[in-house]
């Protein structure tokens, strides 16, 4: 049987979950800038209900690494499969774009290369590199896979040195297997671990509604702080599509406001907690 709680018949999307539809000259501007550059973003590719409103701010998620990951988590909208050869010029790519963009904070995410031996890290830490060589005043955020636990490739993130390092846990232990495939909850927690250890601003992100309890979420918390993660996100898990897996509910917004002061009480330095809240929402708020 699922580990996945199953709800017992179709639930509607609530009103809190409605969001505008893409328009304006910024939106427009980023759109150009992201198909002549033949760049990927977590944007379009996750099937971001926050993508119109970041858009129109001139701001991007850039997804590193190809469009193609490794592993099949049964909540994420990227492709899965053989990805293509790693490119050489795509840290480069990404730098001119974000000079173009002229981004004050940028936020960078990758697929999931396990087929390759540094796991893309050498990518990861030459893209940092190259947008500090062509934004000298844009700080940046890393929203990094696990490297499958080959702590050398990690260390490359650690010597780069973004202002802000994140890697999601998603979701409470009991539930991470059948979310999360290939993942492990305590290897993502020895991540943060040692990205804290190396001296980095961290931070992490759960989605809610996938039939985890009200104990399970706070006890997810509490190991993010044993590990003494920054920056908590919270967020509504939405199905991208009918093979994805279902919504078992709709987390209400006064229930995420709980979560929010928990969380600050916790000793968290931010928390950033709604429905519509995503792991590269409002980022630029995270550099405290």
């Amino acid at each position: 049987m699922s580990e996945v709680a199953q709800s017992t018949s179709k639930i509607s999307k609530p009103k809190w979950l409605r969001v505008k539809l893409p328009t304006g000259e910024n939106y427009k501007n980023v759109r150009e800038i992201v198909s002549e550059h033949k760049l990927h973003t977590i944007c379009e590719s996750g099937n971001c209900p926050n993508m119109g409103e970041c858009w129109g701010a001139g701001t991007a998620t850039f997804m590193i690494l190809g469009n193609i990951c490794t592993r099949s988590c049964g909540f994420c909208n990227v492709l899965t499969g053989k990805p293509l050869d790693v490119d050489p010029f795509e840290p480069l790519r990404v730098a001119k774009s974000v000079k173009l963009m002229k981004v004050k904070h940028c936020v960078i995410t990758s697929v999931d290369r396990d087929d390759i031996k540094d796991g893309g890290s050498v990518i990861w830490a030459q893209t940092v590199n190259k947008v500090r060589e062509l934004s000298p005043t844009t700080t940046m955020e890393t929203l990094i896979p696990d490297f499958a636990g080959n702590w050398e490739n990690l260390q490359r993130i650690i010597d780069v040195a973004p202002e802000i390092v994140s890697h999601n846990l998603e979701t409470v232990r009991r539930l991470t297997k059948e979310v999360r495939i290939q993942a492990k909850y305590d290897r993502s927690l020895e991540v943060l671990y040692r990205l804290k250890k190396g001296g980095m601003r961290t931070k992490s992100g759960v989605m809610l509604g996938l039939g985890e309890t009200d104990q399970e979420i706070i006890e997810t918390m509490e190991d993010l702080r044993s590990v003494k993660v920054d920056v908590l996100t919270l967020g509504q898990y939405l199905q991208p599509t009918k093979k994805h897996l279902p919504v078992y509910e709709f987390v209400k917004p006064e229930l995420f406001k709980k979560y929010k002061d928990l969380g600050l009480e916790m000793g968290f330095r931010f928390v950033e907690s709604g429905p519509l809240v995503r792991s590269s929402y409002h980022a630029e708020k995270h550099l405290f």
